[in-house]
């Protein structure tokens, strides 16, 4: 049996014996083997970055005083959604990267959407902005590719400088039959978004928790494990099987009731809950390896 592919049974068994927070099941992702796997990921730290392996050796370490920190953080709500603000939804729909590895297109963009809608307090703001625009013209153009990855400051970098159009002017899944820059649509200069800024958040909860529940959604880093990728339901912590890659998402809520975070992934909504899940304060990365907020768009 390839390395990559998981028994759930097995999972389901060691999530039981762990009395772990969350439930496992059979997805899409986890019949895949290793190297399919890795493609539905694409975080790639560069050289100036904390590697993988430097995270995962830190977070034994930091994991108690990281969940202190962000449990302490005062004068702040304990449960804060953003798809759920009084009964809006600012949060655009779950979206599917396949398998390919531009995840940090994905996350960022995630996170530019809503916040735009929460600049403009209007969660029913038509806004869908083009993954491949992001990935397959910037990130191309710095050599980047499904089998590469990326990395958030890059694509923020590119979204200021840039500008991004909208899904319409290259839908996604052009993006990945062309693979290339080919598919933008004609008018393109004239249906470009820039952000202003972005604001780096990384190492500290208590301020990312703060921009959620002021500003909008925070793109986060996480090292993703095998386990995950059976991921069904719960409060995620991990539990067993080897490291698979980095992956890029968008934090949108937290409660520390649960003490974790809730992020939008972009596996699909048949993936987890409905495309969502939550993961505890700490674990693989999630607060303490790369996080940004978008100021003004």
């Amino acid at each position: 049996m390839d390395i990559g592919k998981i028994n759930v049974e097995e999972l389901q068994r060691k999530l039981a014996e762990a009395n772990a927070t969350w439930e496992a099941e059979e997805t899409h992702l986890s019949l895949l083997t290793s190297q399919e796997q890795q493609n539905w990921l694409g975080l790639t730290p560069p050289t100036n970055a904390p590697s993988i392996t430097e995270i995962e050796l830190k977070i034994p370490s930091i994991l108690e005083s990281i969940q202190t920190e962000t449990l302490g953080a005062v004068n702040l709500p304990p449960v804060f959604d953003l798809r759920n603000i009084n009964g809006k939804n600012f949060v655009t729909s779950i979206k599917n990267q396949k398998d390919c590895g531009s995840c940090v297109s994905f996350g960022t963009i995630a996170t530019v959407e809503a916040s735009l809608r929460m600049q403009h307090n209007d969660p029913n703001l038509q806004v869908d902005f083009s993954e491949a625009h992001l990935f397959f013209c910037h990130g191309q153009a710095e050599g980047r590719n499904c089998s590469t990855g990326w990395w958030p400051q890059s694509a923020y970098e590119a979204l200021k400088t840039k500008g991004v159009v909208d899904e319409s002017c290259y839908p996604y899944d052009e993006g990945l039959t062309k693979k290339d820059c080919s598919g933008l649509c004609t008018d393109s200069n004239n249906r470009l978004t820039k952000i202003k800024n972005y604001t780096e958040l990384t190492g500290n909860p208590a301020k990312i928790k703060e921009w959620l529940s002021t500003k909008g959604p925070v793109s986060a880093a996480i090292i993703v494990y095998q386990d995950f990728l059976s991921y069904r339901k719960g409060v995620y912590k991990h539990v067993t099987g080897n490291q698979v890659g980095g992956h890029c998402i968008s934090i949108v809520g937290y409660d520390d009731s649960q003490g974790c975070w809730i992020c939008k992934n972009s596996w699909n909504n048949t993936w987890g809950e409905q495309g969502f899940f939550r993961i505890a304060y700490g674990e693989c990365g999630i607060d303490h390896w790369c996080n940004h907020g978008v100021d003004t768009i």
